[in-house]
């Protein structure tokens, strides 16, 4: 690795002193390995909200729907509306609260989140509030992706404009620090629910104890139950359901029987929950007259068999080569007018896949398309399985043949199963799936060369990503920040920011050729950092960045809520 990095050509560029300042930071860290990166690189100033003071007049934003389709097109059309609203609400103008609004809504499908939080911070800013639907909406899409820093900042921020304080809201972000693990957090979110005048309830409760026992583990968990009930709590089957999960999640199987039966012994109802929670464990440990005697008591209200039931059935039969009971099962569901899925379907694709049973992966995936499942980045990584089998070309074929069947352009198609194959780091059939793309036509962009330095560095296969990356430099692919951000991302996120830091001083020496860092470059440097346990460090790191102006004032408040940096101040 440290070959490849050296034998690139730096160009020295000494610029503005504040330059210097904040490259040279990361050769004064304490107790951090020292690259010597004191070239000059370009400051990021922090963006300072607009404010305007609106005039009244409205005014209607560009057709982003009608046209042609395909998601370059659409990107374009919708980057278009974004920033006219930008140019007209900057003008102190009102824009169509509807548009606006659907505008929003659009954004988040299309996965550009910080252009919605704009146009949601454009509406305030213009004396126009969001409905709750779509402020939710939003919130629910920035914590679904993870960005639970993203969405604290939006709720305080639509508070301190006067938007009432709003309870789906909340236990939304209750939702995402506790499917994180956020303990800390979401005690501190309760106490100032509690002190707004909110009542927690059920659902509060269920939050706390599934970050407690993802952060601290299911004994912390239990505890905290315990002084819950002490303080007049009342749980019911949703908090349970936590518990029983926490302890199967930590193999206690059979601790989670005897906690379930409990249950039942004190008149509690288990519900349908509780129940595939129990027989995934059972299921997936093989223990199959277990399971069975458990499915023979799914017969009462409220915990009849649901599809997930299935579908736990067919996944760890297919899991563990049983594939014509897998087969039966999935039969069975079909005659009992339960509607399969997707995933009901993916189990035995994959499996199928590792016998290198081609002609039984077509007929499935026939049965699967006309029962109107679409197929998904489980599907594509399922076929995919079939290159390990040696047999690449029927993999691409049935590939291609499902690529004729969707509304996108075979192009963006082909991009999309790449990227799905590379985020699971499922690289080698990537790479022999590309080549017969290349075949028919397909030329990769700049996006697919990302695509693969991300799945390579999540392979450890990091010499590999620096030969893509080369590759991406010496034909002039992509901007050259992105692709030095995409670099350093994949580094990180294989947990290598050691040399994450040796690609930013990379990036510094070429400053010539106008690969300056962003904003950007030092938030993927700083979350590495915080992804490999240097808290302390990273916290360092941001408050220096901050003070030397080259990250705002919004993103270090970000990284506070979203991971917790104790003792933080600016």
């Amino acid at each position: 690795m440290a070959s490849v990095v050296n034998s690139v050509s730096y160009n020295t560029n000494p610029c503005l002193e504040t330059r210097r300042k904040a490259c040279g930071l990361f050769s004064q860290i304490p107790n951090f390995v020292s690259f010597s990166v004191n070239k000059g690189f370009t400051r990021v100033l922090a963006s300072n909200p607009i404010t305007i003071s609106s005039t009244g007049s409205g005014f209607t934003l560009p057709n982003w729907k009608s046209g042609r389709n395909g998601s370059e097109i659409m990107e374009l059309r919708l980057n278009d509306a974004f920033f006219h609203m930008e140019r007209m609400v900057g003008k102190g103008q009102m824009p169509d609260v509807a548009q606006a609004t659907q505008l929003l809504y659009d954004l988040c499908k299309a996965n550009k989140v910080k252009k919605a939080i704009i146009v949601v911070e454009m509406m305030v800013d213009a004396g126009v509030m969001p409905d709750a639907a779509s402020y939710n909406f939003l919130v629910n899409c920035l914590c679904k992706r993870g960005s639970v820093g993203h969405a604290r900042l939006l709720v305080e921020k639509m508070e301190n404009h006067g938007y009432p304080t709003n309870m789906v809201a909340y236990n939304t972000l209750l939702r995402a620090l506790g499917k994180h693990g956020h303990l800390k957090q979401g005690l501190q979110l309760v106490d100032r629910l509690i002190q707004k005048g909110f009542v927690p309830n059920t659902f509060t409760y269920s939050s706390l104890l599934e970050a407690a026992y993802k952060k601290r583990g299911v004994d912390e968990a239990m505890k905290l139950f315990d002084g819950i009930i002490a303080k007049g709590g009342k749980p019911n089957m949703v908090t349970y359901n936590v518990l029983l999960n926490g302890l199967c999640k930590e193999g206690r199987t059979d601790e989670a029987i005897r906690f379930f039966r409990d249950l039942l012994s004190k008149g509690s109802n288990p519900n349908v929950v509780s129940y595939n929670i129990l027989l995934r464990n059972l299921c997936y440990e093989r223990r199959w007259e277990e399971a069975n005697e458990l499915l023979a008591e799914m017969d009462g209200e409220g915990r009849s068999p649901s599809v997930v039931t299935y579908n736990i059935l067919i996944g760890a039969l297919a899991l563990h080569g049983r594939i014509e009971h897998a087969l039966e099962v999935l039969d069975e569901m079909i005659r009992g007018n339960f509607k399969a899925n997707t995933v009901s379907y993916n189990h035995i694709i994959a499996c199928l896949c590792e016998e290198g049973n081609v002609d039984l992966v077509v007929k499935r995936l026939d049965e699967m398309i006309h029962r109107h499942c679409k197929p998904n980045e489980g599907t594509y990584n399922a076929i995919a399985l079939l290159c390990n089998q040696g047999k690449v070309q029927e993999a691409f074929s049935i590939i291609q043949s499902l690529g004729s069947k969707q509304n996108a352009s075979t192009h963006d198609f082909y991009k999309s199963v790449l990227l799905s194959l590379c985020k699971k780091g499922n690289t080698y059939p990537a790479f022999k799936l590309l080549y017969e793309m290349t075949k028919v036509g397909f030329t990769p962009d700049s996006s697919t060369y990302k695509s693969l330095i991300l799945g390579l560095c999540l392979d450890g296969m990091l010499d590999g990503a620096m030969e893509i990356f080369a590759f991406m430099e010496e034909n002039k692919l992509g901007s050259g920040s992105d692709n030095f951000n995409t670099l350093i991302l994949g580094f990180c996120k294989a947990q290598r920011t050691d040399l994450a830091l040796k690609i930013f001083e990379m990036m510094i020496e070429k400053g010539t050729k106008g690969y300056m860092p962003t904003e950007a470059t030092y938030s993927i440097l700083v979350e590495g950092m915080i992804h490999e346990k240097e808290i302390n460090l990273a916290a360092y790191v941001l408050k220096e960045l901050h003070r030397r102006q080259v990250v705002s004032r919004y993103t270090v408040e970000r990284f506070v809520m979203q991971y917790d940096l104790e003792g933080f101040s600016l």
